[in-house]
Formats: C-alpha cells, structure tokens, sequence
C-alpha cells in the first residue's frame, strides 16, 4: 500500500475543501494535500438554481446591519448554536471578500457596494448572487488558487476509512479507483468536506456525480447531529436542477401522467379555482422549499399534490411550458393574486404562453436547459418533491473539529445548520468553517510526524475473480427509493420503522463482503454501505424526534393520526403544528457505540456574550496567535 505523509489532508474538491487547503496553504505552518473520487464532481461545482444566493453581512447602502443581528438571525432559526452562528456572522464579509479577490463576480455598482436583496428566512437583504452557478464560479477560483498556493490535488481517489487511535486522527485510507489498490495518507488532521449525504434518496436534485460519504466520520467515532433537518423542493429529473423562481412564476402547466399515458391537470382535483391555482404556482417560485408552515393553505400544497400524484399514485410529473394551464387560451392577470399580477405586470410579462413569459423575463433560465439538452420551448420537463440540502451532519464546535480529535468538517457535511436558514447561508458556512478549522488546525501542535500502528484493513473490500453476490445498483435503487417514499418531506413514522428494521438486518449482511470481481463494483459496494450507514442514523433521528416531540416543523411534515390534513387529503398528511419554543433548541445527535446507534439530546449552546474591552481582546489575540505580535 502507497503511503503519504501530510501534517492535514482534505477530503472533497468543492467550494469548501478547496477553501480549507487554500487557507491552510496560505497560513504556512501545516502541509496540506486534497483527495477527491473526481476534481470535477460534486454539489458546489455542478449546481445552482434561478439566482444562487450568497449570504453575508450587509455591505451597501444605509441600512442597518451587525454581526449580531445576523448572528441572531442565524440562531433563531433553531437548533443552531450560538458560536457557530456568531462565528458565522463574524467573518461573512471577510470571507465574502476572499472570494471577490479571488476572482468571483459578485456583482457591485458604480461605488463598489455589493448591492443586497432578500432571501428566504431574511429580515435585512443581506444576500447577493453571481448568477445561477454562484457556487461553481466559487470552486472554480478557489482551485485555481489551490493550484497557484501549490497544493497537491490527488484524484480518482475514493476515501473509504479514517484511521484513528487513542489520541484522534492519525490517518487515511482511500480506494485508487483506476487501478483497485489502496492508498494511505499518514495525517493527524483529516478535514470531511464531502457534501451532504446525497445518495441517501432517489428523488434528489443533487448532481448524479456527488453522493457524499457521510459514514466516514460516524465510523470514526464521530457524532453527527441535526440529521432530521432537511430542505426539500420540486426540481427537475433529468437534468437535476431546481425549478425554482422564473420557472414557476411563468406559470407552466403541471400535469401528470399514468401508466397508460393518460395525462391531467391534478391541481384541479384540489382547487377547483384556476386562479387560485396558478397564484399558488406562483408563490412556489418565491418559496421554493417546502414548509410545513405553507402546507394547509399556502404554496407548499403543491408539494403535497405532486407528492401523492407521484409516491402515491405512481404517476410522473411534467412542467410544460408551451401552453397555459388549464386549457386558457388567455390569462386575465388581474385575477391571480395581488403578488403575482403585480409581479408579472412588472416584468412587462402579461401576455403569451409561459415560455414566452420565461424567455422575456429570464431568457438565461431558458437557455441554461437547453445547454443541458432539454428545449422547453417544445419539450416537457419531468419533475419531483426533491431532496436538495441536509441541514444536519457532524456535530463541531466552533473550530469546526468534531469530538474526535484532529477530525474536522466543513461546509454541508457538517451540522451546522438548524431548522430554517437564510437562503444562501450554506456558502458562507462552507467558507467560514474552511477558514476557522484552517486557523485550528495551523496553531495545533499535531504534525506529519504520526505513526499508524497496526492498523485494522480486515474491513477492506478487494478484487476476487470470484462471482457478485448480490446486484450492488439494484440495492441501491431500492434502498434510495424506499427513503424517498418514508422519510423525505414526508415522514411517515410506521414506514420509517418499517424500513429501518430492513436496513438492521441488510446491512450486517452486506458489511460480510469481502471480495467483487470489479474495480467499479468495489467502488459501488463502498457506496452502497455507506448509503445504508446514514440512511440507518437519519432514520433512527427521525424517528426519535417524532417518537418524543409529535409536531412537524421545517421542511418535514410527519404523519401523526391525532393531526389535521389539508382539507380534502389524505390521513398520510395530517399533522400537528405549532412547535415551541423550548423544543426548537434541543439538539439531537447520533453516535455509534458498540456496533449500535446511540441518540442523544442537548440544549443548543447560547450566543456567547458581547466582546470585553478593545485592550482585553488584543491580548487574549496575542496570546492565541503569537505569531502575530
């Protein structure tokens, strides 16, 4: 086995692994490496949506604006603690500023204000955007920046195991996807910066290529928390891709169609009123991920119609956007809602056909699916209730270090996010954890300078001319539709249950193989087990959480019997609201422990309290960092 030597080394290759070996590489005092499956795969180079956001301090104009009151902002939208979203505000603006430099077009006015607007979740404007591939221009500059800081970059490298011994971390071993060997990397720092764990649902808008690898810090003894946080919307099929803003306030038709081609308007089976129908479609764009808040009587009830046409009744589901809905020939704007006819006249949009109304108002949100192969002005596009952010993950402090010592993790696959969020507050996330766990891991004492004493490889898959056991994808599949269809938007607490004791008697029998006959089955056995691994700690989250609390919150509606569905839907969606106040600060966290998942509840950590004196801070500054004295 290969052997490397590196005093930190980072898993992932999106905005916030490159972000951390930048800012690692930039400090000096630590050697660094990155190990990514592919350098071109992954959430934040190959996703976006209408107008990807990016949320930081208020940088324009006169409006009022601090680091606590953003700090509050990102506190109160529960189950987040309150170091982590101080330390969020904190350095938005420095870390928002690390990207223009680096080359990101965020765009300004005349005077160099970074001009702001509202985002979901948003009392100040604090968001701004570069256009619908925010996040790829952000992986794109930081790579380049890696590159010029000389980073080393090793790809095709699946990283399968974290080695650790008494003290912490102590190492790596990863899976050379082109030849079937291993790889180790002796390194007392090792940073997850693998994504959310997006292969965990079939119904996902998460690019095919990320799957994320979530397992690797349970596995290693970590604890992961806020697993039952999700966000959750309608997004295309094929390509992955929110359908979010233009392209629902065009007002496109949604229809379904059985499996004997038959095809419906469905909004009609619950509205009745065309009007009212279209000015809910409207709304979606605004309030693109579902809310149980919105489900009774707000736009999330499309969510819900497109969930039982779909799940429910086995049918799939179209946008179209060469006719208006409902077979109108013409639409009086004036009876939508006051929002959404003030919105279209606005946009000089009052007319036409919805692909008319998109290419007049957003031709690039045209464009960007026909660059991906798809001609909305004569194809329909195929959609679902989508899986699109894990707001959970591990559980850090605010060094970003988890429980484990040396293991770090940055932006979605750590835990720090809550219940609800500003849009566009994931990216600053990533940027600030890729910054705060660069600067621990800089003033640590750990070095290159580990031993990995015999370590356990028993638990390795390899290459045998021997015949497959089980079909590796078609496991896959199921498991991820079965997800989809229990614990997604939709929880249904006897599916879950029902699942879960599936996955406690597969995934032993799985974990017993040893030996595939191919490189690309090795690669998706690894995958396969740690689908089945999250899936087992996202379910045993949930279901805690409706075991105890009984209320649905977020972008989750749990099934209680004793709830209220939306007039005219089925018992699946009845469910309770409100939730208090008290329960929105209990944090909930798995860990393993003996083979099995142990959950555990805690009370966020509070906003720390408002800085001492200037003199106070600058010497505790010169303590921390003696470098800089």
């Amino acid at each position: 086995m290969k052997n490397y030597s590196f005093d930190s080394v980072v898993i992932g290759s999106g905005a916030a692994g490159f972000g951390t070996a930048c800012r690692i590489a930039e400090i000096g005092r630590k050697s660094v490496c990155i190990v990514t499956e592919g350098i071109n795969c992954g959430t934040s180079r190959n996703t976006g949506s209408d107008k990807q956001t990016y949320y930081k301090l208020s940088l324009s104009g006169s409006t009022t604006d601090s680091v606590r009151n953003m700090a509050e902002t990102l506190y109160g939208g529960g189950c987040v603690d309150g170091d982590i979203a101080l330390c969020e505000a904190s350095l938005s603006a420095r870390c928002f500023l690390n990207l223009c430099e680096a080359g990101v077009p965020f765009p300004s006015n005349r005077y160099g204000e970074f001009v702001g607007y509202k985002t979901d979740h948003d009392p100040m404007a604090r968001a701004t955007s570069a256009g619908p591939l925010t996040s790829k221009y952000m992986t794109e500059a930081l790579e380049k920046k890696a590159q010029v800081l000389g980073v080393p970059i090793f790809d095709r490298l699946l990283a399968v195991k974290i080695l650790r011994d008494d003290e912490g971390v102590c190492g790596l071993i990863c899976l050379e996807l082109d030849s079937g060997d291993y790889v180790s990397f002796s390194a007392p720092n090792v940073v997850i910066a693998t994504g959310g764990p997006a292969g965990i649902y079939s119904d996902s808008v998460y690019p095919e290529c990320h799957h994320g690898m979530t397992s690797l810090a349970l596995n290693a003894g970590a604890a992961l928390q806020n697993l039952t946080e999700w966000q959750y919307g309608l997004a295309s099929v094929s390509p992955r891709w929110n359908v979010s803003g233009t392209y629902m306030q065009v007002l496109p038709r949604l229809v379904s169609v059985d499996e004997n081609g038959k095809e419906r308007e469905f909004l009609w089976e619950y509205f009745f009123d065309a009007y009212e129908a279209m000015s809910a479609l409207f709304m979606k764009g605004y309030q693109w991920p579902f809310d149980v808040n919105k489900a009774r009587d707000g736009s999330s009830l499309i969510d819900l119609l497109v969930y039982r046409e779909s799940i429910m009744r086995g049918r799939k589901i179209y946008l179209d956007y060469t006719k208006n809905p409902f077979g109108l020939e013409t639409i009086e704007f004036e009876k939508l809602s006051d929002e959404a006819c003030a919105y279209l006249k606005k946009a000089d949009a009052c007319f036409g056909s919805p692909i008319e109304r998109l290419r007049k108002m957003n031709e690039p949100a045209y464009e960007l699916y026909r660059s991906k192969g798809v001609d909305l002005e004569c194809e329909r596009l195929e959609i679902a209730l989508c899986a699109q952010h894990c707001n959970g993950g591990v559980a850090v402090n605010d060094n970003w270090e988890s429980n484990v010592r040396g293991l770090y993790a940055v932006g979605e696959a750590a835990g720090t996010h809550g219940i609800t969020r500003p849009g566009g507050s994931a990216l600053n996330a990533g940027q600030v954890g890729a910054l705060r766990a660069a600067e621990a891991i800089s003033g640590s004492s750990r070095t290159s300078q580990v031993v990995i004493d015999n370590p356990d490889y028993s638990d390795l898959i390899v290459l045998a001319s021997a015949p497959s056991i089980i079909d590796v994808e078609a496991r896959l599949g199921t498991a991820r539709k079965s997800m989809s269809a229990s614990a997604a938007a939709i929880r249904n607490p006897a599916e879950m249950e029902r699942y879960l004791n599936e996955i406690k008697i597969v995934l032993p029998l799985i974990q017993r193989i040893r030996a595939v006959p191919s490189i690309e089955e090795m690669r998706s056995l690894y995958l396969l087990i740690d689908t089945l691994t999250v899936q087992y700690a996202v379910l045993t989250s949930m279901l805690d959480f409706a075991k105890n609390q009984k209320i649905s919150r977020g972008s989750a509606l749990y099934t209680d019997e004793n709830g209220e569905a939306p007039d005219g839907l089925e018992d699946i969606f009845a469910f309770t609201l409100p939730e208090s106040e008290a329960h929105r600060k209990i944090i909930r966290s798995v860990r393993l422990c003996g083979g099995d998942l142990i959950c555990a509840r805690r009370i966020v950590r509070k906003m720390p309290p408002e800085d001492e004196s200037f003199e106070t801070v600058w010497r505790e500054y010169r303590e921390r960092t003696p470098s800089n004295t």
